[in-house]
C-alpha cells in the first residue's frame, strides 16, 4: 500500500512498533534478561503502546527472530543479483557468520523463551534453509561447486561459526574457517 493512503495514526503505530524493534533488538542482543520496560521507555513508548504490540517478552522475542531471519535469508537472492554465485555463495556466509557472532545475546533471549516449559516452540529455520538452498543450487549450476550438497550439508559444515566465542576479535577466524569451507565446497566442482 503506497505511503500516502496510510493514515496518520496507522503509521504512527508502524513506527511505534518499528521502534520497539529496532531497540529490543540491540538491548536483548547485549542482555538476554533486558527489563521489556527499559526497552519501552528506551523506544519513547509507553507500557499500553508497547503491550499492544507485544503482550509478553515472547511475542516480542520471536518477532526479533523471525524478522532477523527473514534478513539473512533475503540477503541471499540480493547478492545472487548482482555477483557470481560462488562470491554470492561466500558473502553470504560473511553474514550468516555477522548474525551469528553478533546476536548472541539474542540467541540467549531465544532460548529462555523457547525453553520455558509451556513456552512456544523456536520457529524453524526454513527461510533461511531456503536461501542456501537457493544459494547452493546457483553454484551447483554454474558448475562452481561439486553437486548434491544440501542446505543441511553446508550448516554442519559451518557449524563451528557458533563455537567461536564472540567477545572476541571473531572475524579472522570465521573468514578461515569459512574459506575453508568454501574450498570444501569447491573440490569436485566440474568447472574447477
Amino acid at each position: 500500500m503506497p505511503q500516502q493512503n496510510i493514515s496518520p495514526g496507522r503509521s504512527d503505530a508502524r513506527r511505534n512498533r518499528e521502534r520497539i524493534l529496532e531497540v529490543a533488538l540491540v538491548e536483548l542482543s547485549q542482555c538476554a534478561d533486558t527489563p521489556l520496560s527499559a526497552i519501552a521507555r528506551k523506544a519513547g513508548v509507553g507500557q499500553g503502546t508497547f503491550y499492544r504490540n507485544f503482550p509478553n517478552r515472547e511475542s516480542l522475542v520471536l518477532e526479533i527472530y523471525r524478522h532477523e531471519m527473514q534478513q539473512v535469508a533475503d540477503h541471499a537472492a540480493q547478492l545472487l543479483e548482482t555477483r557470481a554465485p560462488d562470491e554470492a555463495l561466500r558473502a553470504w556466509m560473511d553474514r550468516v557468520a555477522e548474525f551469528a557472532m553478533t546476536k548472541a545475546g539474542l540467541a540467549d533471549a531465544i532460548r529462555q523463551v523457547t525453553s520455558a516449559p509451556g513456552g512456544p516452540p523456536k520457529p524453524p529455520h526454513t527461510r533461511v534453509t531456503s536461501a542456501a538452498e537457493l544459494l547452493l543450487r546457483a553454484n551447483e549450476q554454474a558448475g562452481t561447486i561439486r553437486p548434491g550438497v544440501t542446505a543441511d550439508d553446508f550448516f554442519l559444515a559451518i557449524a563451528g561459526l557458533w563455537q567461536l566465542p564472540s567477545h572476541d576479535d571473531w572475524r579472522p577466524r570465521a573468514a578461515r574457517l569459512l574459506d575453508l569451507v568454501m574450498d570444501g565446497l569447491r573440490a569436485g566442482a566440474p568447472a574447477v
